[in-house]
Order: C-alpha cells, then structure tokens, then sequence
C-alpha cells in the first residue's frame, strides 16, 4: 500500500472505533452522539472540504458533492450513525478503488521498468586510448560501441560485435526461456544480459529505440477512450444534476400534499446517496485499465482502449502468409531420389551461394562441405548453376535448367521451390524447399474459432498451389493467393462490407492493409517502424496464437464493463424506486452506492488475470 493508502486506512479504522463506541452508547446519549460525529469528522473532512472547494471553483455535481449533501442532511435530521457511516463506507470504497487502480498499474509499471538507466559507451581520450564512459542512452550515436555486463538492462538495439551470452527479452515478449546470442545476432533495448559480457554497435538512437518505442505506446494506450467509456463519461455529467434535482423535487413537493417534511427529506437523502455513479465511472475504466494490463503481461500492446472495444468485435481474421502463419525461412521438406547424395551434391555446388535456398540446402545436408573436391562453378541467372565435385559435371537448379541442358526429367507435382539435381544430362532426383509453417499456426486457428471468430483468411502473393497446401494444413477457412500489395487492400476492403476485420501481418510490408483494416495486428513488430505506427495492437513475439489471445482478452474485457453496468444500473434503479417509496432506509442506501462501487471494483480487477 501507498503512503496515501496507509493513512487512509488509519482513519477508516480510528473513525470505525468512533462508531463502535457510538452504538455502544447509543445514538440517544450525548456522549454517543459526539462518539459519532467524531467518526463522521475523523473520516469525512476531506470530502466535505473537497465538495466545498469544488462549488467555489464550479464543479457542483460529482460524487462527493453528493456524499456531503446526504451526509449532512442525515445530521440535520439527526440521524448520528447513518450519516457516520455513509462517510465512512464511502471512504472505503474509495480506499478498494485506489488499491484497485494500484494493482491494475503493476504490469504497466513493470513494463515500464524496462526504461535503461545508463550506456556504456567505449570512447577515445585525447591520447587516442579506448575508454569506458558511463553516459545517459540518449547521448550515444548510431554506431558507436557499447558495453553490456551481466545482469545489466540492453539499453539500445544493436548488433553483438564480441562475446556471446543470454538474453532474457522476457519484459518485451512475455517469454521466459533466455535467448543465446552470440557474434553478429541483433539484441533489443529493453532486454537483460544474464550470462557473459558483449559489446554492441548500435543501430539506432534512444529515441527511434525499440524500448522507446513500446514505453511511448503504453504511456499514450490510456488517452484513447473506447466509445463505451466516453458514453459514461458524459452519461454521469447529466446524470448527477438530474439526480439532485430529482432529490430536491422529492424533499419538497410530496410533503406539500402528504406532509411529513422530516420522512420526505430523509427519502430524498436516500435517493442521492444510492444515486451516486461512482460504480460506473470507477469501473469502466478501470476495466479498461486492467485489459491493457493484462495483455501487456503478455507481450501484447494495445494501444488504446477503443482499438480494445474495437477487438472485441472482431468477427473476420485475416492473416498474411509470409513472416505470419509460416516462418518466412526456407527449409528442406522432401527429397526425391537418394537424400544423402543429392544433398551433398547441392550442398557443395551451393557452397559460396548467399542465396536463402542454398542456405537451406547446405542447413540440411548432415556432411562436412569439402571445398577441396569443388571444382570450377557457373552461374546460369534465373535456372541455377553448373558445377564440377570430384571432375563430374553436376547441374543444379529449375526446371529450365534441366531443359537447357537437355537434362531428360520428370515435373514434380509438389508446391514450392524444387532443386533438380542432374549429373550430365541423367537427372538423379529433386529437392522441395519450402516455407516452414510456424508451430502453434493451426491452433491459433482452432482457437479463434474457439472464441467465436466466423471466418479466417489468407492473405498470399504466393502462388496458389502452394498458398491452397499451407492454408489446408493450418485450417483457414479461405485463401487468396498471388496478389499484389495492393490487391491485398482490396480483398479486405470487401471483407470490411460483411464484417468487423482484423489483419494480422508481420509488420514489414503490411502497413497499408495494417491501416485499412479495422484492427490492424501487427506480430513479430519490434524494431519494425511501420508496424508499430500502422497496427492497432502490437504483438512483441513472432507467435500467431498471440492474436487469439488478444481478441481473448478483448472480449474479456467487455464481457466484464457490460456486468457492471447492467449490475449497477439495476441495483441503483430498484434501490431509487424503493426509496422514493419509503421501503429502502439509509443503510440500503449505502450498499446501493459503496457495495455496488466495491463488487464492480473486484469484477473488473478480473480483467487484469488472463489465462
């Protein structure tokens, strides 16, 4: 607890043994009467001077404008321990609320802990000799060297130029096993060395930093309010002057036909107390609050409340293929003839290629690469190349190769890349490249159907034999292959006539179909500028089921601001109707305004838990 709370907390319990002694005498006593006005005082000085202050500054109708008016109203009527204890179960919804609201900010806080302290930066003195100079990130400059010791926080993207170590990205990704990293892998601002010693050059300055980048997204989420938010907003700004006025009608008129000026007045102090709207103007927003919470301990970053709404609506995903549902790298799926040999004949006639598909040839073939045995090489642009291993003429490449060199063979009939490989003009087999369809691909499918998602798409400029076979494997309901990135565009813009859309890129070349959509989801983003400027929702790892979890949490989120508020509007409505009636006494009252305010408090702090 803050400082703040502690105090409070005191007063609650000082200003309870006041009551306590009042009912122990008796509010007919004198000395009960003054045990109660020293619990009402004890406790409720704050919000009298507050509601005062706040009529000299013309701020009248808020809560504890309300609160001093019942309050008072019930001392008029002498009614001691009503008024002692309507102040008092005020102050303790208002204590839940501020631990309420504390707990929410933790995970935002805790991400918020990522901010580095200080840089490292190896420097020249004037006698030209490397020193350490301890300075704050945003002085160092792109390119510069920095040193990151064990245990300290990475405070600038950049690429590891000596030594290897660990790195925990846990705070930006939500993943807890440590990533190796070593010579000329890219680190990010924000993570922590655990192991050994490294030097950077850095890629970029603090501000266009990864970790700048995300700390400015969750300081700007909470100035975005969802539509529902706003609503209430402005629904308790005439809602409270209606309820005065409603309480001052019922004071005044009725007793002029029923008289009893003393029981209609204590009807209408009822009739404010209940009326309150503490428990809708705490909780939305505080559900709000606890959502983005909640899906920042995840690694997922909303950036408002209303692209949290929106999400929630969500009823159309879309997905882009490359970098998204497959991994964007290149793997060996299947070899067709005798896997040892024609692996190592490629992988030797690939060994100086930088090409990606000879990067994966060389990747699966098991064997040591001999350069000895690698004679003279030629590149034929746009089939593939010649190559002489061990003084036999080996050809390697597509099918035009095969062709150009009279090569007799048979089309494979599977999607993807495929690597003839032929000796002379006798071809020994194939090799099928293919894109990896990433792990949790097709359960982040089943699990958007499992949340009530209709449709999932595919988004590909793939061809459309292979974009059909990565689309049945991962279960999408519908692909679209071979398009262009505008064509993409134009595909969820029809999608957007027959449903709420949301697309799901990697953040590279996706920003305009990110804008389009009515969530763009931008995964895998860090480090990728356009994403973090075009999505909606950032997901800080390069897992697919992430966005599930974030349309999860969305739904969470409003399932939960609804409760409240058909359960406060529907308490407060019988209790207000029941005291204009004379049924409801003060004590009803008070669980109509604190009771509703503390269950709505603890229903939204729901929204910070997600499994």
């Amino acid at each position: 607890m803050t400082r703040k709370q502690k105090k409070n907390l005191t007063r609650l319990i000082i200003s309870g043994v006041f009551m306590a002694l009042g009912w122990v005498f008796g509010a007919e006593k004198l000395i009960g009467i003054a045990a109660f006005l020293a619990a009402y005082l004890v406790i409720g000085y704050d919000v009298l001077f507050s509601a005062f202050r706040n009529i000299l500054r013309g701020q009248v109708f808020d809560e504890k404008f309300l609160m001093a008016i019942a309050t008072v109203g019930a001392l008029a009527i002498r009614e001691w321990p009503e008024a002692a204890a309507v102040m008092f179960f005020f102050q303790l919804g208002e204590l839940f609320e501020s631990i309420a609201v504390g707990k929410s900010r933790k995970s935002i806080a805790a991400l918020m802990d990522i901010r580095p302290d200080h840089a490292v930066v190896i420097r020249k003195d004037e006698n030209g000799s490397e020193t350490e100079e301890t300075v704050s990130p945003e002085e160092v400059e792109i390119g510069e060297i920095i040193i990151i010791r064990p245990g300290e926080r990475i405070p600038l993207d950049g690429e590891i130029i000596e030594g290897h170590t660990a790195v925990n990205t846990a705070a930006l990704t939500g993943e807890s096993l440590p990533a190796d990293k070593a010579v000329g892998d890219k680190v990010l601002s924000g993570s922590v060395n655990i192991s050994g010693l490294i030097r950077i050059k850095t890629e970029s300055r603090y501000e266009e930093s990864t970790v700048a980048r995300i700390l400015e997204l969750v300081e700007n989420s909470q100035e975005k309010k969802a539509k529902i938010e706003s609503f209430i907003t402005r629904f308790a700004r005439y809602y409270t002057p209606v309820v005065v006025i409603s309480a001052a009608v019922l004071a005044l008129i009725p007793p002029l036909f029923f008289g009893s000026w003393m029981e209609w007045l204590e009807r209408a102090l009822v009739f404010l107390v209940v009326s309150c709207p503490c428990a809708l103007v705490v909780s939305v927003p505080l559900s709000f609050f606890g959502g983005i919470g909640g899906a920042s301990k995840k690694g997922i970053l909303i950036k408002g409340a209303n692209y949290l709404e929106m999400l929630s609506r969500v009823d159309t995903v879309v997905f882009d293929k490359t970098g998204t549902l497959t991994k964007g790298s290149f793997a060996v799926s299947h070899v067709a003839g005798d896997r040892d040999k024609l692996l190592e004949i490629a992988a030797h006639a690939e060994a100086y290629s930088t090409h990606p598909i000879a990067e994966s040839i060389r990747k699966a073939y098991d064997g040591e690469i001999i350069r000895e045995k690698i004679g003279e090489v030629q590149e034929i642009a746009g089939h593939g190349l010649s190559a002489v291993i061990d003084g036999k003429l080996y050809h390697v490449g597509n099918a035009k190769l095969m062709e150009k060199v009279g090569a007799a063979f048979d089309m494979a009939e599977e999607s993807g890349s495929i690597v003839y490989v032929a000796e002379e003009k006798n071809c020994l087999g194939y090799i099928v490249i293919r894109d990896e369809i990433k792990e949790d691909a097709a359960n982040t499918i089943k699990q958007l159907a499992s949340i009530g998602i209709k449709k999932t798409v595919m988004l590909t400029g793939d061809n459309q034999k292979t974009a059909e076979e990565v689309a049945k494997e991962v279960g999408v309901d519908e692909v679209m292959a071979e398009l262009l990135p505008a064509d993409k565009v134009g595909k969820v813009e029809e999608l957007l006539e027959k449903g709420c859309v949301a697309f799901v890129g990697d953040g590279i070349n996706d920003a305009p179909v990110l804008t389009r959509a009515d969530i763009g989801i931008a995964m895998g983003a860090l480090g990728s500028d356009a994403a973090i400027e075009s999505a909606d929702v950032v997901l800080m790892d390069d897992k697919p089921a992430n966005a599930a979890t974030a349309i999860r949490i969305a739904k969470k989120t409003m399932r939960i601001v609804r409760e409240n508020i058909v359960f406060a509007l529907a308490v407060k409505a019988v209790i207000l109707i029941l005291g204009a009636m004379g049924v409801a006494n003060m004590w009803i009252a008070v669980f109509g305004d604190v009771g509703v305010l503390v269950i709505a408090i603890m229903n939204a702090m729901r929204a910070m838990f997600i499994k």
